[in-house]
């Protein structure tokens, strides 16, 4: 009898240490989000089929040159709704994410390689599948999609005194998939760990009117952003 008592005890408290997930809970994340491009650029080749062979070369100073994307630490909040024990949605909101922006190599008219920075807004939703709600730790896979809003898409090629302006789509739409663990703590709080890979791109275009043969903007490059989004932060249940 004092076996079972003490038991009863130890379970006991150990039960308000897990923030268990039922139907209808509603989780509150906030994270530390890095987003990395895993780019994909064909500037070279694109610019020359748009502008006549020769032309990469003389601009960039390579027919095979790319676009560069660089990676950012933003914050992010993101809220999930659980629709059965196992089964959430999780919408991820964030700050725009700022992200600079070069051609690869050296040599051509180019003065500086670099280009200037896009900010982008990538609301993203996903279906979550959740291995072990019942436990401290519970590991989750996901699918969904993202919509990435251009808010600040322009960039300049500086040509000597001449500042080329280049813009980028306004609107991508892309897939996700997902992976993460949720490590659950007492009184509902839980860690979090999460790994998502969007797949999207853009197009990319010039207005070269006056320096090159083609006036407006032309498309010179269809560069495939693809980033890895790892982020890491705390949650609550509600």
């Amino acid at each position: 009898m004092k076996n079972s008592l003490l038991a009863l005890v130890v379970v006991a408290a150990f039960i308000p240490i897990l923030a268990n997930a039922e139907a209808g809970d509603i989780v509150v994340r906030l994270r530390a989000t890095n987003v990395s491009p895993n780019e994909s650029s064909n500037l070279g080749s694109q610019t020359d089929a748009t502008y006549g062979a020769g032309t990469a070369a003389a601009v960039y100073g390579s027919a095979g040159a790319e676009l560069q994307v660089g990676s950012n630490t933003i914050p992010e909040i993101d809220f999930s709704y659980y629709i059965t024990k196992n089964i959430a949605a999780e919408l991820i909101l964030a700050l725009g994410t700022r992200h600079d922006v070069s051609v690869s190599g050296t040599g051509g008219v180019l003065t500086s390689r670099d280009l200037g920075s896009v900010n982008l807004l990538p609301p993203t939703l996903t279906a979550q599948w959740h291995f072990m709600p019942d436990q401290t730790f519970d590991p989750y896979v996901g699918a969904g999609g993202a919509y990435v809003l251009g808010m600040d898409r322009s960039l300049t090629a500086q040509v000597g005194a001449l500042g080329l302006p280049i813009r980028t789509d306004r609107h991508a739409f892309g897939a996700v998939l997902q992976g993460g663990v949720d490590v659950n703590l007492k009184d509902k709080w839980l860690l979090n760990f999460d790994v998502k890979k969007l797949w999207f791109n853009t197009d990319v275009k010039l207005d070269a009117t006056g320096v090159l043969p083609k006036a407006g903007y032309q498309k010179i490059d269809s560069l495939d952003v693809d980033p890895w989004v790892i982020s890491i932060g705390i949650g609550k249940k509600f």
